[in-house]
């Protein structure tokens, strides 16, 4: 009962205030703002954190940056959330509470993206190996609009009543981050929003456009370690061992049974087997073999299923080849997980809303989910915090770049690649007054 009367009272919250978003054309100012502020600094910080991109729990620099950055527009920040997180807080009068969120860290990959400000940076990672490292998912972008969000708020605190909350995640590339927030306190040390905000730059899209929907936004995501025993023998003599490539080959088979023979037919699932490992002479029959899983599932019944019959599966395999109790294949699922992130219906509803009266309706890009990627932001917003939460994309992509892929031309390059580039200033800019006018909107003051 309580936590109905906690739905009813945000969607409520959601609705009585009102609308308040303005048509671009006649409200230029904050676009016009935007702009200034990019070409006075946001590009330069841009283009400082592209070249000095930082791994997962070591983003001390870009944290330190972002602190800075928002204690200048007077927000009151606490460091240190969590490992590397920041968290600031302005408090302008009576109202809701507001979170929006940037993720901060970056990938280890050489870039190789013939930009002219390419990242060449390395950094020892949580791991303690030197990796090198690249902005090749776009959270540069994010960082660097939240800043120009933050500052464009503060400008404007004639024109909202509230709290608002700015947060900068760290490792969401490993999808530990935002966990480590909330087990830091995050809406116990800090104002507990009514609504929280993200979004993710998107290669998929064109510039200038929008998308965002109702319900999943993004899948459950967990990551598994198999380790299979066996018992080395001389490669011409298999009798004498008990082969753990072979026995890694028929789980591997076997784990694709579990979606399409375990899991109904319009629930989405993936088992993919990202890595698998053994032996290192031709003639040699190893005495292990190890393979690392990622699962992915849009709801937590399904991910369940999955994850128990990875185990049932890898244990079975061991049992089937006779191996003894003691060594049959071992199943670790890695603290580096994270459930399916929804939309909230009545605010995503409002926050298009406010999106198709600034933008137009033709902002909307609507082409269809087509992958399982995950997010940690479903954190900050599973049912449980009984916050409602809107994860939105924006376009970094020119459609000149998807035309000439069309004609036959070079592909646009994928998140997660050494290639991966977008449009800093239409991303940037588009993100800053996206997120500021959603922030505005539910900012609102009440009409008397």
């Amino acid at each position: 009962m309580k936590h109905l009367l906690a739905l009813a009272a945000t969607t409520a919250l959601i609705w009585t205030t009102p609308v308040l978003a303005q048509n671009r054309s006649t409200s230029p100012d904050l676009a016009a703002a935007i702009a200034a502020d990019y070409d006075k600094e946001l590009k330069a910080l841009f283009l400082d954190f592209h070249q000095n991109p930082e791994l997962s729990y070591k983003e001390t620099r870009t944290a330190a940056i972002i602190a800075k950055k928002w204690r200048e527009a007077g927000f009151t920040v606490t460091e240190k959330v969590g490992g590397t997180g920041v968290v600031a807080v302005m408090e302008n009068g009576e109202g809701p509470t507001l979170m929006l969120r940037a993720d901060m860290d970056g990938l280890p990959l050489v870039e190789d993206s013939g930009l002219d400000y390419m990242s060449t940076a390395k950094q020892v990672s949580i791991d303690g190996e030197e990796k090198p490292v690249m902005h090749a998912c776009g959270h540069d972008v994010h960082i660097t609009s939240l800043i120009g969000t933050g500052r464009q708020m503060a400008t404007r605190k004639d024109q909202w009543s509230g709290t608002l909350v700015l947060i900068a995640q760290p490792a969401e590339e490993r999808i530990g981050g935002a966990k480590l927030m909330m087990d830091d306190g995050l809406y116990t040390r800090f104002p507990k929003p009514d609504f929280a905000l993200a979004f993710h730059v998107s290669a998929d899209t064109p510039t200038g456009q929008l998308s965002i929907g109702e319900g999943i936004e993004s899948s459950s995501s967990d990551s598994v370690d198999i380790i299979v025993h066996g018992v080395g023998a001389h490669g011409a003599s298999p009798h004498r061992g008990k082969d753990p490539i072979v026995m890694g080959a028929e789980i591997i088979m076997a784990l694709q049974t579990i979606v399409s023979r375990e899991i109904a037919p319009l629930k989405p699932a993936v088992i993919t087997v990202g890595s698998f490992h053994s032996g290192f002479k031709h003639n040699i029959i190893s005495d292990k073999a190890t393979m690392q899983l990622t699962v992915r599932s849009d709801d937590e019944d399904t991910r369940a299923k999955l994850l128990e019959g990875i185990k049932r599966i890898a244990t079975n395999v061991g049992r089937m080849n006779g191996l003894p109790e003691d060594k049959l294949p071992e199943v670790m699922v890695s603290h580096e997980s994270t459930p399916a992130n929804y939309n909230d219906a009545a605010l995503t509803k409002r926050v298009k809303g406010v999106f198709a009266t600034r933008f137009g309706e033709d902002v909307f890009d609507n082409k269809p989910r087509e992958g399982m990627g995950a997010e940690d932001f479903a954190y900050f917003v599973e049912p449980n915090t009984d916050v409602p939460g809107v994860y939105f994309s924006v376009g970094g992509t020119p459609q000149a770049d998807f035309d000439r892929e069309k004609a036959g031309g070079a592909p646009v390059p994928s998140h997660h690649s050494p290639f991966f580039k977008i449009a800093p200033r239409e991303s940037v800019t588009l993100g800053t007054e996206a997120m500021t006018a959603a922030a505005l909107d539910l900012l609102a003051p009440k009409a008397d």
